[in-house]
Formats: C-alpha cells, structure tokens, sequence
C-alpha cells in the first residue's frame, strides 16, 4: 500500500513541476563601479516593468519570475564570467544587462555558446547590435545611432560648424562615428576624445575652440558622454567668447543640474518623465514617487522597457523559455514601455523607438535643466543603419 502511495505521490510532485515552473532571469550589471548610479536604475526600472506587465503577479502562466542578480563591476572579463556561470550554474532561461559597453560586448559571445538570450539594457554601442552581434542578442535601449541620428536632427543646419567631445571608449567613438555618419548639412570640424576620468578639460576644449573659431555661422561643441556630464565644466571655459554654444543628448537627472547654464540648449533625448505620455510611463512616474521620493530617471525607464518586452515575450510563448521560440517571437515583436511602442526589428533586434528633440528652459525651483519637447522623433523618420551583416 505504502508503495502506491509514494508512486501515486511522485507521478503527483513530477506533473506539478511540468506545469509550473521557475522562469529565471539574471540580471548582470554593473552594480558597483562607474556607472554604479545607471545600474540601480535600470534594476529599479527591470522589476517595476516586470511587475507592471504581470499585473503584479510576478508570473505568467502560473511561473513565477525569478530574478537573480550578478554584479559585473564594470569589468568586461568579470561580466563575461558571471553571465557564463548564470547560464550554467543558477540555470538562468534568459539574461538582462549590462551597464556597460565594454562589458557588454565581452558577454555577447557567452550567450552564442549557451543558446541563450541576452536582452541587452542599456549598453548603447552600436557594435552590440552591429559586427559583433549574435541572434541571441536583443536590445531594449537605444543605440548609438539612434542617439546620434537623433541628436543630428536637432543640430543638422545649413551653416552650423561642429566639434565632438567623447570619451575614448566604444561608447564614445561610435557614438562620434554615427553622429557624424548622421550630419547631411553641418560641417563636423574637429573630434576631441578624452579619457573617460578627464577632470580637466582645458586643454581639449581649447582644440575645440581654436577647430571652432574661424568658423562662421553657428559653432557648436557636441558632446557624448557616459558619468557626470562635463558641460558645466566647459561652460566655466567661457566658449561664449568665441561664440560657441555647448550642445549635448538627454540625460540622467544629475547630470542635467549643468545644463541649467544653457537655457535653450536643443538636443534629442531618449527619455525624460516627463515627456511620454501612456499608461506605462504616468504608472512608472507616480509609483517611483511613491516609493523612492522622486521621478524615474532614464535608465529606470529602460529597465521598465526590458522587464514589459520579456512578459510580452514569454506571454506569448505561453511561459516556454525555449531560446528558439522566443527568438521567433521576439523578432519583429512590438511591446509597450514607458516611452510608447517599441518594436524588435527582425534583421538586428534593436528596438526601435522614439526620442525626443528637446529646448533646456530653467525653473529656479527645479534642480536641473528641463527638456521641454519640441518634437518626438518617431522610429521611422530614423535612418538607423543595420550594421550586423546578417
């Protein structure tokens, strides 16, 4: 009799686990080092996101999603081997991640060799979703031509010369690439890049000026830049007296405190709360001021992308984490976020996406520079190359 039972038993605890299993997620980032403030956004905006799409059930289909976090460091050879022990030790069905470009491009080929997908939030290199992409690698944040073509429609006039400041980084150098790939009409006449540390700008920013400084019409120096942004630092260096403006993207709320020195400053922005308006993004800006005493940021918006594309994904896979049926569903699959309808484009699984041409107006009462919309920048009025070969 007892034999029956336990048979009766195991035949019970064996389809009980068939219907309802785990679905894990490894978030690697780069929960300490440079970039540490953009990584807790994006996890803060990953749990949100899953927790919005599955109606704060945190499952799909009766599977509980189960977040497991890795910390990166910022190191491309520590982010490489924690997202191989994910895969292979904690048995991880999907990755999100990482911080870091570097990093990021480091851990592309490990999801290649596990079969497993890689939702790339929000390392910006367009060689992740370029030469060195692999069909396991999707990407909810934007990419440095999405930034940079972006940022050129808010800059490309007829007479308006224009110098680059970049970090000397793969963030840096594609994005200087793709900005300049971008211009139809500006004259881009000088590339500064700086060490990612720079402190003392100098130097750089007098071979900016002296690029600049015969040029007629409007001068510009156009700056991409990953970390505290260094405008307020060149605004001290007076470019005024050389009739130079100082022009840059979006940016995390920090770092948007230097843009106060330049009411009216124009460029593209990936995400600003106070822009987009849906359901998703007036959910994300009242919860994250209920619960953290402020508004989301930039990348908490694009941590809240990639956890609503992976419900939408696994719900439409009914919960199966198969790598070969998400990919086919993913591919050209379009989902919700903060920032409106994002869609995974089939030849590179970049998403495309909106951004937002924005004017700087200041408020004394507010802390930063804020990007009033000028206009929303729609994904199909963006030439963003397909750079992967495929």
């Amino acid at each position: 009799m007892r034999h029956h039972l336990l048979a009766a038993f195991a035949a019970l605890c064996c389809t009980t686990s068939l219907q309802a299993k785990d679905i894990k997620i490894a978030h690697v980032y780069d929960k300490t080092g440079a970039l540490e403030a953009y990584a807790k956004q994006t996890h803060i905006g990953l749990m949100m996101g899953l927790e919005y799409a599955t109606k704060g059930t945190m499952a799909i289909n009766g599977n509980k999603l189960v977040v497991i976090e890795k910390d990166s460091q910022g190191k491309p050879d520590v982010g490489k081997s924690q997202l191989a022990s994910a895969y292979a030790d904690d048995r991880v069905d999907i990755a999100v991640g990482p911080t870091s470009s570097g990093v990021a491009l480091a851990m592309l080929p490990v999801a290649e060799e596990y079969k497993k997908i890689l939702l790339v939030e929000p390392a910006v290199a367009d060689a992740i979703t370029g030469e060195k992409w692999n069909r396991y690698i999707f990407r909810t944040g934007r990419n440095s031509s999405q930034d940079a073509i972006s940022n050129a429609v808010a800059l490309d006039k007829a007479g308006v010369s224009i110098a680059t400041m970049a970090q000397d980084t793969a963030f840096g150098r594609d994005g200087v690439k793709a900005f300049k790939d971008a211009l139809k009409t500006a004259k881009l006449v000088h590339e500064e890049y700086l060490p990612g540390n720079t402190t003392d700008f100098t130097a750089g920013a007098q071979r900016m000026f002296d690029a600049l400084k015969g040029q007629s019409g409007r001068k510009v120096i156009f700056v991409i830049w990953a970390g505290p942004s260094p405008i307020g630092k060149l605004a001290d260096l007076d470019p005024k007296r050389y009739n130079v403006e100082v022009a840059s993207g979006g940016n995390i709320l920090p770092a948007m405190a230097s843009y106060k020195s330049f009411p009216g400053m124009e460029g593209a922005a990936y995400y600003y709360y106070g822009i987009p308006k849906n359901p998703a993004n007036d959910w994300l800006v009242a919860e994250h001021q209920k619960r953290h005493n402020g508004p989301p940021d930039f990348f908490t918006a694009g941590g809240m992308s990639a956890g609503m594309a992976l419900v939408e994904a696994l719900r439409k896979t009914n919960g199966d984490t198969n790598s070969e049926k998400l990919i086919s569903t993913m591919e050209g699959m379009s989902f919700e976020t903060p920032k409106g309808t994002m869609t995974f484009r089939k030849e590179d699984h970049q998403a495309m996406q909106s951004m937002y041409h924005f004017k700087i107006k200041v408020d004394p009462k507010v802390e930063w520079g804020i990007p009033e919309l000028i206009r929303e920048i729609k994904p199909e009025e963006m030439k963003v190359p397909v750079t992967n070969k495929r």
